[in-house]
């Protein structure tokens, strides 16, 4: 439906009584449909939220949202080996990469290999430059994000977070079986 004044979509909250898929749900899911999997759910969501919350402000900044993500960590991490924040970044080995390379030819990022060859390890650091956009991003980012769960009750926001804690914590405890991705 279009919203009246901005002419943009708006979606209707559900009722306060209305029975989501979920709570009735049995232990074979026999009436789960693709797209109330939680999967489904949570990817349309995230994408969702790196659209509307994370690009508009990376871009203010003349960055991709992976080269937030990255740039994010190293300044938390101030310098991590490789294999580490590729685990941190949840990205694939080749996006940490290709990221990391584009943010050192712009002076925000330093990798060094460290160690004897043939088994080096690389090292990614934050530069001074890197210091300094990020302290510029950070207050955007945390008030972007900010908006995006007061959006929330508290009630809400602490139900939240504390279940996708434990979903995530079960996801690691089980792990991906050898040579799966962990799509779908």
């Amino acid at each position: 439906m279009k919203d009246n004044i901005s002419g943009e979509r708006s979606h209707p909250s559900p009722s306060p009584g209305a029975i989501d898929p979920w709570s009735r749900l049995n232990d074979a899911g026999d009436d789960l449909t693709v797209d109330n999997f939680i999967t489904t759910v949570m990817s349309q969501t995230v994408n969702a939220l790196r659209r509307v919350t994370t690009l508009p402000y990376a871009r203010r900044f003349g960055l991709t949202v992976p080269e937030w993500r990255i740039l994010a960590l190293l300044a938390h991490a101030h310098a991590i080996p490789f294999s580490k924040l590729v685990v941190q970044s949840t990205s694939d080995k080749a996006l940490v990469s290709r990221t990391l390379r584009l943010l050192e030819q712009r002076g925000l990022v330093a990798l060094e290999a460290e160690g004897p060859a043939p088994r080096k390890r690389l090292v990614c650091t934050i530069t001074p430059a890197g210091e300094a956009l990020h302290a510029q991003v950070i207050p955007v980012a945390r008030q972007a994000q900010a908006s995006m769960i007061n959006l929330l009750t508290p009630e809400e926001r602490r139900v939240m977070f504390t279940a996708l804690k434990r979903i995530h914590r079960r996801c690691l405890d089980v792990g991906a079986p050898d040579g799966e991705d962990g799509e779908g």
